[in-house]
């Protein structure tokens, strides 16, 4: 998945100049920069929730590098720091940019979100491990700009929200093109249907909404721990979620084959029975041998943890 330049096609936008740096860097508000760094650290604690999470079948996290071979917990560590340096300044070019419509946002994002693309390039040494992040994270941190130039309150809703007016009409723009040759995102769409991280974007990320922000909550309510909603969370993302990551490595057949799997821990317990981590354990073996990494869930999951870690809005006004 990429942000603009790569995942959105920016000759399908109206208007499409990138914003003025003049613009972003305009005079501090001092409001607007305790937000920005807050979102920005809350953006890099999420990746590493993600990533740390352990075991996460497919993925990667501290026991092994899942079914991936260019990259391991390091390189996502650098990554991830990499990222969150450019999410405070989404933050304030979102803010730079509520005063104009939200279907003209995102063009004016697409020199920001390509420099932050480069800058975890150049970290990996040219492997992708965060590109979902970046164009999740990057809307969401821009949605709270624009959310604080409305003076509004930035809350779960309220990004939900403006994200969805911000990428409005993309899914039908990006993926709906009838030429020879399509991307892979483009033939999974006219294949399947599936919309992959496009779909996620324009509903607002309904799917965290409806399905796994409830579940994690809910089990973080109930007195579990942090890990254990986490790797429930995950399981329900993974029994629910048409993954193009999933479609891409293993068709049609990878992707049941996974939902399936989490279904079945799920309906034997999942995190409540003693023998989950053994069970997940096992399932992530099967999926290395099976080229299959279920990296849109993983994604999915960063931004619940995200999301369900927004600041109060008084903790971050003047000390």
């Amino acid at each position: 998945m990429k942000f603009p330049g790569g995942l959105v096609n920016f000759n399908n936008y109206p208007n499409a100049e990138c914003i003025n740096q003049t613009v972003i860097d305009q005079p501090a508000n001092h409001h607007i920069e305790r937000w920005a760094k807050v979102l920005g650290k809350l953006a890099y604690d999420a990746m590493m929730e993600e990533v740390l999470l352990t075991p996460k079948p497919g993925l990667v996290d501290q026991r092994n590098s899942g079914a991936h071979r260019d990259m391991d917990k390091e390189t996502f560590k650098r990554s991830a720091l990499a990222i969150a340096d450019y999410m405070p300044e989404f933050v304030r070019a979102g803010y730079a940019l509520g005063h104009i419509a939200p279907q003209l946002v995102l063009p004016q994002l697409r020199s920001l979100g390509i420099d932050c693309e480069r800058a975890m390039f150049q970290t990996t040494d040219g492997v992708n491990t965060h590109k979902g992040a970046v164009f999740a994270f990057g809307l969401l941190c821009a949605a709270a700009g624009r959310l604080l130039a409305g003076k509004k309150t930035v809350a779960v809703m309220n990004l939900s929200n403006e994200v969805a007016a911000i990428c409005q009409g993309m899914v039908e723009r990006e993926l709906g093109h009838n030429r020879q040759r399509l991307t892979a995102g483009e033939r999974i769409y006219h294949a399947y249907g599936f919309t992959g991280a496009r779909g996620e974007a324009e509903s607002g990320f309904l799917t965290v909404l409806e399905l796994s922000l409830p579940t994690y909550l809910t089990y973080r309510q109930a007195g579990w721990d942090n890990e254990s909603s986490l790797l429930q969370t995950l399981l329900l993302l993974m029994s629910c979620n048409s993954d193009t990551n999933l479609v891409s490595r293993g068709g049609l057949e990878g992707l049941e084959y996974v939902k399936n799997a989490a279904r079945d821990i799920l309906l034997l317990g999942g995190c409540k029975h003693h023998q989950s981590i053994q069970w997940m354990t096992e399932l992530d073996e099967d999926l290395i041998d099976k080229n299959l990494s279920p990296g849109g869930s993983a994604d999915l999951l960063a931004v619940t943890w995200f999301l369900a870690h927004l600041p109060e809005e008084s903790a971050c006004f003047d000390a």
